[in-house]
């Protein structure tokens, strides 16, 4: 049978029972798909490993790349809700700087499932119709936490778009196997020296 080709809305779950079912589904995808990866990753095994029929998968995820972009969002918010304070003693990049390279390092121990998700984020934001905020704008608010400021302005944000679209560039240079992890990790150092470090100092001034 062919499935819709991901542009109905997906459903959001509203129940508590919705809700644990929500979270199976996405528990399956992310074993799935760290092994099989986007491509190679069935929505019926999905299913079957959730314990839900395939018409309530694709109720909620009209298509894979729905359904890896909602493991992302879930994997963001878990590490935004574990990421509260900037680490004791580090100055904001170095705060920034650790956070990247921290999740970088648990995106490259599953890199299929690390590829799956920044494919499917290109293509399919989740946040667009339910009450959770934006993939991106979680990264975002969670990098300005970090830094230290607490009353983004206009160029604050931009600036932390700019850093987060290099991050994500950086990983995917491992995942496709064109830089190694090492080398990605600088790069990430780098990018927070040159980007946060003259707009903290502009803020101090």
């Amino acid at each position: 049978m062919t499935r819709t080709n991901g542009e109905r809305t997906p459903a959001y779950p509203s129940s508590p029972k919705q809700r644990q079912r929500y979270a199976r589904m996405l528990r399956a995808a992310a074993h799935l798909g760290a092994v099989h990866g986007l491509e190679g990753m069935q929505m019926h095994d999905v299913a079957r490993r959730s314990g839900v029929a395939i018409a309530t998968l694709y109720r909620y995820f009209p298509s894979k790349p729905h359904l890896f972009a909602a493991v992302l969002h879930d994997q963001v918010r878990r590490l935004d809700a574990g990421s509260p304070l900037p680490p004791q003693g580090a100055g904001p990049v170095e705060a920034v700087s650790e956070l990247l390279t921290g999740a970088s390092r648990q995106l490259f121990e599953q890199p299929l499932l690390a590829l799956a998700m920044l494919q499917s984020n290109n293509v399919s934001h989740v946040g667009d119709g339910d009450p959770a905020r934006r993939t991106d704008e979680i990264v975002a608010d969670l990098i300005l936490r970090m830094a230290g400021v607490s009353d983004p302005c206009d160029q604050d944000r931009r600036v932390v778009r700019i850093l987060e679209q290099a991050w994500y560039g950086l990983l995917t240079t491992v995942l496709y196997e064109r830089s190694t992890a090492e080398a990605a990790q600088e790069g990430i150092r780098l990018a927070c020296r040159l980007l946060l470090g003259p707009v903290l100092c502009e803020r101090r001034s």
